[in-house]
């Protein structure tokens, strides 16, 4: 072996493997300028983004002109504060959400989408439909699953898809929702799979796709895990914390020989 040291790299280079903030420098005891103002705006994105107003119905119309059935739900969070205060509200449906999806649901169903804004409808405007026109390509390739609905959701946390897919009769339940902004990335998106949802699971219950936005998982590699466990999750008849993504190893078993109950 060679006695030779390492040259040291300078920290800086750090900058070209991550957008975290690092190697910034110094104004006496103080950040520079630039790297301050850079800061603030982050900020003020991330803020932006949560209080951010929702389009429902015009993402709802987009994904009907994409030929799926759709139906417009809201959680029981009357407005922005109520949600942001009240997490538990934004986990239930209003009682006109929960009438009107049941008479929407017209027979059991492999898989239904949830679309909600959560904590940054910035990121579904920026990234959902997108997603789902992805994610609907893959799960079209090989042993098709097929989207039985698709509902659109406001004031939504992640656990209202478990009252969702249970009125709507899913085996599965996906939901796609913005997630808490970053200081990097104000519109990131996330994905939540949920065999057999009903009120009352847990995370552990549960499997996560996240970090999906221009800088981050691209539409296509995220469709492709999300696709591989949404099949994988239906064959074994389970998610969460027994479930995890092998999709770059192996292809999913078929559902169709799916282990016993």
């Amino acid at each position: 072996m060679s006695d030779k040291p390492v040259p040291a790299r300078p920290i800086v280079d750090l900058r070209s493997f991550t957008p975290a903030r690092v190697a910034l420098g110094r104004s006496g005891a103080s950040l520079p300028t630039k790297p301050l103002l850079d800061f603030t705006l982050a900020h003020a994105r991330a803020r932006d983004a949560v209080h951010a107003a929702f389009d429902a119905p015009h993402l709802a119309a987009a994904v009907r002109a994409l030929g799926l059935a759709v139906t417009e739900v809201r959680s029981r969070a009357a407005d922005r504060t109520d949600y942001l205060r009240r997490p538990d509200l934004g986990r239930q449906l209003d009682a006109g959400s929960t009438a009107a999806l049941a008479e929407s649901a017209t027979a059991p169903c492999q898989l239904a989408i949830v679309i909600g804004d959560g904590l940054s409808a910035a990121a579904i405007h920026a990234h959902g439909l997108a997603l789902l026109q992805s994610l609907r390509r893959r799960l079209g390739e090989g042993e098709a699953v097929v989207i039985g609905h698709v509902v659109v959701a406001s004031g939504a946390r992640v656990a209202l898809g478990d009252e969702i897919g249970a009125i709507l009769g899913a085996r599965m339940v996906l939901v796609l929702i913005g997630e808490r902004p970053g200081l990097s990335a104000p519109d990131s998106l996330g994905a939540y799979l949920t065999f057999a949802p009903k009120p009352g699971l847990t995370d552990a219950e549960r499997n996560c796709v996240s970090n999906i936005h221009k800088a981050g998982l691209s539409y296509d590699e995220a469709a492709l895990k999300i696709a591989w466990l949404v099949r994988e999750g239906l064959a074994r008849r389970l998610t969460g914390v027994a479930l995890k993504d092998e999709s770059a190893d192996r292809a999913p078993r078929r559902i169709g020989t799916a282990l016993p109950e």
